[in-house]
C-alpha cells in the first residue's frame, strides 16, 4: 500500500511499523533499534516509504501515552484490556489521523480495518472502526486534564511522560522549565555531525558544499562557534536521510555525534594537555625546534582511557584530538560493542585508537596510575536522550534510578585508581536525574583523591548557574544538545586521603 494514500504497492509500511510497535512492547529491545534494523534490512524501499515508517513507528511511540487517553475517550473498553495487536493498530490510526497531515482520516481508518482483517482478527474490525470513526469526528472536541486543578497530569498528558517524572522534574526545575524540556524531547531531532581534524580548511569547505548540494542544508553548531575552541567544525544536519551514502562519511570526513556528547571531550583540554606536555619535553631537552603537527615522540604519548566507550564518539574524538600524541584505549562489555568502535576507528582513520573487551567493574592493576585522562560515560537512567529513544520513559522507573546509580558508584570506585596524580577524570551522563549527575558528583569528591576542575573550555552561562564547582549540564530545549551532564575532576598530588568506607 501506498504509504500515504493506501493505495496498492509492494510493501505495506504499515503492516512494517505494527510489527515493529508490537516487538518494542515486548519490551525486547528499544524502539529505535529495531527500527535501524528494518531500515537496513530493507535499504531499497523508496525514500518516502521509510520517512513514513520512521516517522509513524516514532511517533506512536513518543505519543503512546497520550493516544492511550485520547482512545480511552471513544472506546468502550480500556486500553490496557485490548489485545496487543488491537491496541498498536489503534494507535497508529489515532497518530495518523491527529499527527500526519498528509494522510487523509479515511485513508488512516480503512487501512487500520485492513491491518486488523490481514491479521486474523476480522471480528474486531467493526470495532476499530468504530472508535477510530468517532475520533475523526470528535477530535476537536477531546477533553484534556485541567492545566490549573492537575498541572502534573496536565503536562503528562500533553507530552506524553509519566507523571512521576513529571513530578520529579517540577520539583527541581519548576513548570516552565519542565514544560520547556518536555516540548524540546518531541520535537524532531536533527543529525549533529564533526569533521574531521585532519580536514584542511578547503576540505571542510568543499564538505560542507557538498552537504548542501544533497539537500542536507548543513548549519554550525551554536555552541561550538561560540564557546568551544576555534577551529571546531560542527555542523546540524536538518536533513540526513541514508547517513552511510552522504558525501565523505565513507571516507572518515566526519562521525555522527550529539554536541553535549563531544563538549565531555572538549572539557579535558586534551590539545592543551598534548600542547604542555611538549613544552615540559622542550625545556628538559632543549629541544626548540617547531613542532610539525602529529609529530609523534618517544615520551611525549599522553594515555586516555574510555571505560565505557560504545558506540565511541568520545574515544574517537579523543584520538583525533591528540593527532599522533598519544593513545587512546576504549573498552566496553561486549565483543559487539567494540567491533562497532573498531568499525568507527576504521573509517575514521584512527590508528592510536585500540578497543578492547573489558567489564569496567573489573579490577585492572595492569593500568593502574596510567592515565593522563579517564572518560567516564557511565550507564545511566538515559532521562536526557528520550528525544532519541522515546520508549526509556516507559522502562524506567524510581526504582531503576536508584539502582543504576549504584552501578556507577561501584564503577566509579573502580575506575579512578586508573588516573595518575595530577590527571583529569571525565564522569558524564545523558540523564537530567539529579541522583545520577549532582549528587554522584559530591558522593565521588567525597569519597575519592580528587578536587573538582573547571573545564577547559568556556560554556553557556545556562550551563553552569546553579551547578557546583566543575559541573555542567545541559537540558533539552537549552543550546541545541540532547539532555547531558559532565563533571571535571583532578586527581589530587598527595596520596593522603581519609577515604569513607
Amino acid at each position: 500500500m501506498d504509504a500515504r494514500t493506501g493505495s496498492p504497492k509492494t510493501m505495506d509500511m504499515r503492516a512494517l511499523a505494527l510489527d515493529l510497535l508490537l516487538e518494542a512492547e515486548r519490551g525486547t529491545e528499544y524502539e529505535n533499534t529495531l527500527l535501524k534494523n528494518t531500515l537496513d534490512k530493507y535499504d531499497y524501499l523508496d525514500g518516502r516509504d521509510k520517512a513514513f515508517l520512521k516517522r509513524l513507528t516514532d511517533g506512536v511511540t513518543e505519543r503512546r501515552l497520550q493516544l492511550d487517553y485520547i482512545l480511552e475517550q471513544f472506546s468502550s473498553l480500556p486500553v490496557r484490556k485490548m489485545k496487543p495487536l488491537i491496541r498498536c493498530v489503534l494507535r497508529m490510526g489515532a497518530y495518523q489521523i491527529l499527527f500526519m497531515d498528509g494522510v487523509p482520516d479515511s485513508a488512516a481508518c480503512n487501512e487500520s480495518v485492513k491491518l486488523v482483517k490481514k491479521r486474523r482478527f476480522a471480528q474486531l474490525s467493526g470495532f476499530v472502526n468504530g472508535v477510530l470513526r468517532k475520533l475523526c469526528a470528535q477530535k476537536d472536541a477531546i477533553a484534556w486534564p485541567d492545566r490549573e486543578k492537575e498541572p502534573v497530569r496536565f503536562l503528562s498528558v500533553r507530552y506524553s511522560m509519566p507523571e512521576w517524572i513529571v513530578r520529579g522534574w517540577m520539583e527541581e526545575y519548576g513548570e516552565k522549565k519542565t514544560e520547556a524540556m518536555l516540548a524540546a524531547l518531541l520535537e524532531k531531532r536533527p543529525l549533529t555531525i564533526r569533521l574531521s581534524e585532519r580536514l584542511s580548511k578547503e576540505e571542510r569547505e568543499s564538505l560542507v558544499q557538498m552537504l548542501r548540494e544533497r539537500g542536507c542544508n548543513p548549519v554550525p553548531h551554536p555552541l561550538f562557534e561560540q564557546y568551544a575552541r576555534q577551529g571546531a567544525s560542527v555542523y546540524i544536519l536538518e536533513s540526513a536521510e541514508g547517513v552511510a551514502s552522504l558525501p565523505g562519511f565513507s571516507e572518515g570526513a566526519f562521525a555522527v555525534q550529539d554536541a553535549a556528547s563531544m563538549m565531555a571531550v572538549e572539557c579535558a583540554g586534551i590539545r592543551e594537555l598534548v600542547r604542555h606536555r611538549q613544552q615540559e619535553e622542550d625545556r628538559k631537552t632543549g629541544f626548540r625546534e617547531e613542532r610539525k603537527r602529529g609529530e609523534r615522540t618517544a615520551t611525549s604519548g599522553l594515555f586516555v582511557l574510555d571505560v565505557c566507550a560504545a558506540p565511541g564518539g568520545k574515544a574517537c574524538q579523543a584520538a583525533e584530538l591528540l593527532d599522533g600524541a598519544g593513545m587512546v584505549l576504549a573498552r566496553d562489555l561486549t565483543e559487539g560493542k567494540i567491533s562497532y568502535i573498531r568499525d568507527n576507528a576504521a573509517r575514521l582513520r584512527l590508528p592510536d585508537l585500540h578497543a578492547q573487551v573489558w567489564d569496567a567493574l573489573t579490577p585492572d592493576d595492569t593500568l593502574l596510575e596510567r592515565a593522563d585522562v579517564v572518560l567516564a560515560d557511565l550507564p545511566c537512567s538515559g532521562l536526557g536522550v528520550m528525544g532519541r529513544k522515546a520508549d526509556i520513559r516507559y522502562r524506567v522507573s524510581p526504582e531503576s534510578l536508584s539502582e543504576v546509580a549504584g552501578l556507577q558508584r561501584r564503577i566509579l570506585g573502580t575506575v579512578w585508581k586508573y588516573v595518575k596524580p595530577g590527571g583529569l577524570l571525565i564522569y558524564s551522563t545523558c540523564t537530567v536525574n539529579r541522583e545520577e549527575n549532582e549528587d554522584m558528583a559530591a558522593w565521588f569528591l567525597k569519597q575519592f583523591p580528587f578536587e573538582s576542575r573547571e573545564p577547559a573550555i568556556n560554556l553557556p552561562v545556562s550551563c553552569r548557574e546553579g551547578e557546583p564547582e566543575g559541573c555542567v549540564r545541559f537540558l533539552p530545549g537549552e543550546n541545541g544538545t540532547d539532555g547531558f551532564f559532565i563533571a571535571c575532576f583532578r586527581r589530587k598530588q598527595e596520596e593522603i586521603h581519609n577515604r569513607k568506607e
